[in-house]
């Protein structure tokens, strides 16, 4: 009888390159794992809820690692820990939006070792599926969370399909609002997608959260210099202020000209598997001064088109809220 206080066996891989890591996630594929920070990953293998061949540890591969600014940005290896991120003089002055929700990410210890590319990549918190059940995310042929008894709570209010777990990365929402491009690499190939199109949702793919292939790793995010030095708000609400997951979230990202809204970026957390843009929102605030006035005439925008489940229609005017306190500053 197998013993839940030990990890399970699974070989270990420590490529020195981006190359030999790669080489590696081609040949195992499904049945390989690969690791940066390991925060999300040793309690998936304890429960054994997941069970991989092959962990690839990626986390001391230097090409991953660092900050560095370009023609096109900046660009962020994905093995760059929160903290070197929060601490990063560049990001603060240009993008503080990414540094103010890598902040509120967990706990001081886990910003510590858990990296952007594993903040961005983590599966869904639903603890139906976390459980092992045999949901729709698992394989399986239903939601435990879709039903008048489910507790279903922290769960989506948009574009659930089958699935209505959400997505619980933090610096996603960030990334979405900052327009940022993610460069995927395989063994033989490279390509890069917006940020937006790097997470989908279960109409698109029912057992995955962001467009990765097997055998495909995220290996650098850009930010484009559109956004430098904008307006910015990023507000997290949770049952804790840490070590929490966000029941709702607000990024937005603001160009003015004047005392006008020229352009806007506005983006939930915690209200649908992916990080949901506010593009009716978007629109409406375009032209307009940031104002009280403005706030409460555009925030009813922001939940149109909702399905709240049992447990979760207080999310509805929680978004309103946050959209008016971005829009106020």
């Amino acid at each position: 009888m197998a013993s839940y206080d030990v990890m399970p066996d699974v070989g270990l891989f420590q490529p020195a390159t981006v190359d030999d890591a790669l080489r590696l996630a081609d040949r195992f594929l499904d049945e390989g794992w690969l690791l940066g920070g390991g925060q999300d990953t040793y309690g998936w293998l304890k429960d054994r809820a997941k069970n991989p061949k092959a962990l690839i540890d990626i986390s001391h591969i230097d090409e991953l690692r660092g900050i560095r600014k370009t023609d096109n940005g900046v660009d962020i290896g994905a093995a760059t820990t929160l903290r070197e991120i929060i601490g990063d003089a560049s990001i603060g002055r240009d993008y503080s939006l990414l540094v103010d929700a890598a902040r509120r990410v967990a706990s001081p210890q886990i910003r510590n070792v858990g990296t952007l590319g594993g903040n961005l990549v983590q599966d869904t918190r639903c603890w139906y599926y976390r459980r092992g059940l045999a949901c729709y995310r698992a394989g399986g042929n239903i939601c435990y969370a879709d039903g008048p008894q489910a507790m279903n709570r922290e769960h989506s209010v948009f574009g659930a399909s089958r699935c209505v777990a959400v997505s619980p990365s933090d610096t996603a929402t960030a990334l979405v609002a900052l327009d940022a491009t993610m460069t995927i690499r395989s063994a033989d190939s490279s390509r890069t997608l917006p940020a937006e199109r790097f997470f989908v949702g279960p109409a698109t793919h029912i057992t995955r959260m962001t467009a990765l292939e097997p055998g495909e790793m995220l290996t650098a995010v850009t930010i484009p210099p559109t956004w430098a030095g904008k307006r910015f708000y990023f507000e997290k609400v949770a049952d804790r202020n840490v070590w929490d997951f966000a029941l709702v979230s607000i990024a937005a990202a603001m160009s003015l000209d004047g005392d006008a809204v020229a352009d806007a970026r506005l983006v939930c957390g915690g209200v649908a598997c992916t990080p949901h843009r506010l593009k009716g929102v978007e629109r409406a605030v375009r032209g307009k001064t940031l104002s009280d006035e403005t706030a409460d005439a555009v925030a009813p925008l922001a939940t149109k088109g909702a399905k709240p489940l049992n447990y979760n229609h207080f999310k509805l005017p929680l978004i309103e809220n946050l959209v008016r306190r971005a829009l106020r500053g």
